[in-house]
């Protein structure tokens, strides 16, 4: 807990310091006010006393109880801008940290996961600061302040409100060592009711398409049960609590005033109206001890959870990227090359690897096209230039400099990627097209060139706003193939070197992918293009096509030449295209 509070800077730190100056001062205020009873109590049973000096001392403790309430307000004030301010800071953290962190680093998580520790988890530790900050802090200083205050009043009074402390602390501590370890089960189950619930809202279409509503429906049910079940657990052993406390509370009341009526009966005349004063003073202090420990359990009904939340929020923050940003700030005498040396890959927990000994060059202008069967690791392998993963072996050089040497930005600003799910954002047309920030500036006319490029402008004109219509989260407004080609427009609007299309036509009907490359080739002829694709059609006109099979090199050379030479590039392309059509090419 003490690991997130890091998070804290210096203005909310001093805060926090007046705050608890503050709760000092209200702990004084309220331990004053038995004072001014036990001396009221006293006047009011002495014969000869003036009702002045009654309404002086009355006074008094009214001034207290208005001091402690204005300070209480102010203190509650102070510490919910504090713990706002510091959700705020611990949410931005967990942003910028997620997207640091490489693409395995996010898989160890999951995606569920992430959303939960930067919302509910974040939740809970807010919680716990503004509800129990205050507490945790008055609670302990009012317990000390007012055992100082009754332990020389009575050993009986005061072997009674040790003993009823002593139940409090038995009951807190079995409870915790109970329900602590539910609270982390809970926020495992809060990750999977949140992955189902997502998984559920994104695959909508196919659930209804093969009627899985019922298995969808069952599959919640359990695990929303599951987490039911835990909170109950949770919830009715942390009820016990309370009544106990009031339990201890009120029958640490009735038993001082019936040891204090004994005391009083074998008294001497004399000292009677001192220990009936001294009785009312120290019930009152003895209430303000359990008090304070009945605040303390209301913080142990809410610490348990936030520690573990902490936890989860301390593992995001940190976790170490287990890719490091260079220094190379990208200025090169070499532009758009590319090459792979040697190059091998696994991902860090396999044991087999995906890629083997690939070696290749891409020089500026050319295309380098890329097919194979499934998992033949085409995709890895273009992966591997933008630095979603790092190369296992050897190097990959990027205009003769290896990838991770590069900066981030540099290296990005470099490469311009279409990946193989089509990816946009909620906004418009244009803010899609012109996404993320560029070393040249993204401008309207920039924006509808790249679009007619994509051969996107039919589409985008024809909707109701053109280039300002709104694009749903995930393009769910659009179709697939309408995705794809605004994806394709937001890399060509970039003008990079390099231009990197993972698989990205493969929506796209014959005639708008033939006409799509005719123009991309002309518009992209000064640099360099990787293309994986799954049609032939897609790579025939390439400068070089790269065969990959089981992570290897199987053949390399131009559609020609490959008819000739690679039996399994001609496999796809027969299992695409007749002989016929493939002679006529």
């Amino acid at each position: 807990m003490f690991k997130i509070l890091k998070n804290l800077n210096k203005k909310q730190k001093v805060l926090i310091i007046f705050s608890i100056i503050l709760i000092c001062l209200q702990v004084w205020l309220e331990l004053k006010m038995p004072d001014y009873m036990a001396t009221i109590t006293t006047l009011v049973e002495t014969e000869g006393s003036k009702m002045i000096d009654i309404i002086k001392n009355g006074s008094m403790m009214l001034l207290c109880a208005l001091g402690s309430l204005t300070t209480s307000i102010l203190t509650g004030y102070l510490l919910a801008y504090v713990t706002c301010n510091f959700s705020l800071n611990v949410r931005k953290n967990i942003f910028k940290k997620v997207e640091e962190l490489s693409t395995h680093d996010i898989k160890e998580f999951s995606t569920s996961s992430l959303i939960t520790r930067t919302t509910n988890d974040v939740t809970q530790i807010e919680m716990f600061l503004g509800m129990g900050l205050q507490l945790l802090i008055k609670s302990p200083i009012t317990a000390v302040w007012a055992v100082t205050k009754i332990l020389n009043k009575s050993w009986e009074w005061s072997t009674i409100t040790g003993i009823a402390v002593l139940i409090l602390l038995s009951v807190v501590v079995v409870l915790i060592a109970v329900v602590v370890p539910k609270f982390k089960i809970i926020q495992k189950l809060t990750d999977k009711i949140n992955n189902v619930t997502r998984e559920n809202i994104t695959g909508v279409r196919v659930i209804r398409a093969f009627n899985a509503e019922n298995y969808q429906e069952n599959k919640f049910s359990k695990v929303n049960k599951d987490l039911m079940s835990t909170h109950l657990f949770t919830q009715t052993r942390m009820a016990i609590i309370q009544p106990t406390m009031y339990l201890v509370l009120n029958g640490l009341t009735l038993t001082i005033y019936f040891v204090g009526a004994i005391l009083i009966k074998n008294a001497m005349f004399a000292n009677k109206l001192t220990l009936f004063g001294n009785m009312i003073v120290f019930s009152a202090y003895a209430m303000q001890v359990i008090a304070s420990f009945l605040m303390l359990a209301m913080i142990f009904m809410i610490l348990p959870r936030a520690e573990v939340s902490a936890k989860r929020i301390n593992e995001v923050l940190e976790k170490e990227p287990s890719i490091k940003e260079g220094n190379f700030d990208g200025e090169t005498k070499e532009k758009g090359t590319i090459e792979f040396r040697d190059v091998s890959f696994r991902y860090p927990d396999a044991d087999e690897y995906i890629l083997k000994d690939i070696d290749f060059k891409a020089n500026k202008g050319e295309t380098v096209a890329f097919i194979g069967m499934t998992g033949s690791g085409k995709s890895t392998l273009i992966n591997l230039i933008p630095r979603l993963y790092d190369a296992t072996v050897g190097e990959v050089l990027v205009d003769g400099v290896n990838v991770k040497e590069y900066k981030e930005e540099a290296l990005n600003n470099k490469i311009g990627y279409v990946s193989q799910k089509a990816v946009l954002f909620d906004g418009d047309v244009n803010f899609n097209v012109s996404f993320g920030e560029s070393k040249k500036e993204i401008t309207d006319k920039k924006i509808k060139e790249a679009i007619k490029v994509a051969q996107a402008k039919d589409f985008v004109e024809d909707m109701d706003d053109k280039y300002e219509s709104h694009i749903a989260s995930s393009g769910t407004n659009i179709s697939g193939g309408q995705k794809q080609r605004l994806s394709i427009a937001r890399a060509i609007a970039r003008d990079p070197e390099i231009y990197i299309f993972d698989d990205s036509f493969s929506a796209l009907d014959y005639k708008t992918d033939s006409t799509l490359r005719k123009e991309l080739n002309e518009y992209t002829k000064d640099a360099t293009v990787l293309i994986v694709a799954q049609r032939i059609g897609t790579i025939m006109n390439a400068d070089k096509i790269i065969v990959l099979n089981n992570g290897e090199v199987a053949g390399t050379g131009t559609h020609k030449e490959l008819l000739k030479t690679c039996k399994i590039y001609k496999e796809i392309a027969l299992s695409q295209l007749t002989e016929e059509e493939l002679e006529n090419e």
